[in-house]
């Protein structure tokens, strides 16, 4: 027999993941000294040593070589096992290279949100907005439910964000219960899929308005904007909140620092 060094040597396996095997009873020396309880191998478990090897390799679990191990004789046995093996294999990929995007995605923008912004101006602008390719969802219901939306909206299309989150107010007074509004991601590309719309959220002016803090106080800022708005011409629904800096992924982070933009777009008056 082979002593527990030897047969490590032979079959390429470490003492301690030999040890180990011991523990699980994956694959038990054939004798065990009573005096110095060295471990000792027949030359025959090389063959079993191989295979567990060539299955760990292959990424199966323990308890599953053991059960191979305890079933099977021969290579065409497993083919059915090995077979369920693989599509499971593919599947833990696509989960991880879902993972993989998703992680990517929020670096990405935990990057931007760490980078330093330019001086902010608080005080209300004109802009010219150009045509965006968006995915939305529309809802009707509390203001505070577009969270839900933000969620499945990220679920989606998150690899494929292409500037800040914001939303698309289509009331032009304040509603409690019965809001109407979306939830919109710009994107790079994308196809609309259950209740996600893609669309190109077409151009038009508006007057701006860079709010800080958190968002119980953007009645403040609407007090300033919606005049100013009424001296250029006539309001034009939806009008826009877009999020420059709010709630992480992860943290809340301070409310006191949220920076919001609100757009709101007209039409000027002859």
């Amino acid at each position: 027999m082979l002593s527990i060094g030897e047969f490590s040597r032979a079959t390429g396996i470490t003492v301690k993941t030999l040890r180990f095997y011991h523990e699980k009873g994956l694959l038990v020396p054939d004798h065990i000294d009573a005096d110095s309880s060295y471990r000792y191998y027949r030359k025959e478990k090389i063959d079993t040593a191989k295979v567990i090897t060539t299955l760990r390799k292959l990424e199966l679990p323990l308890r599953e070589i053991e059960s191979i191990l305890l079933s099977y004789q021969a290579d065409l046995d497993i083919l059915s096992f090995l077979e369920t093996h693989q599509k499971n294999l593919h599947q833990r990929l696509s989960d991880l290279q879902t993972a993989s995007n998703s992680l990517e995605a929020l670096i990405r923008i935990e990057k931007e949100q760490r980078n330093p912004m330019p001086t902010t101006d608080f005080t209300i602008q004109e802009k010219e907005l150009p045509t965006q390719l968006i995915a939305s969802i529309t809802m009707r219901g509390k203001y505070s439910d577009c969270s839900k939306g933000f969620a499945k909206l990220g679920k989606y299309f998150w690899s494929q964000a292409n500037g800040k989150p914001f939303m698309l107010y289509y009331d032009k007074e304040y509603k409690e219960d019965d809001a109407h509004f979306a939830t919109c991601f710009p994107i790079k590309k994308g196809t609309s899929k259950d209740d996600i719309e893609v669309w190109e959220l077409p151009a038009g002016k508006c007057l701006s308005l860079m709010h800080k803090g958190c968002y119980d106080t953007l009645r403040n800022s609407y007090e300033k904007i919606i005049p100013a708005v009424k001296e250029r011409g006539n309001l034009v629904c939806p009008s826009r909140e877009i999020y420059h800096k709010g709630p992480g992924m992860l943290f809340k982070g301070n409310p006191k620092n949220y920076l919001t933009e609100i757009q709101i777009l007209f039409t000027e008056t002859c």
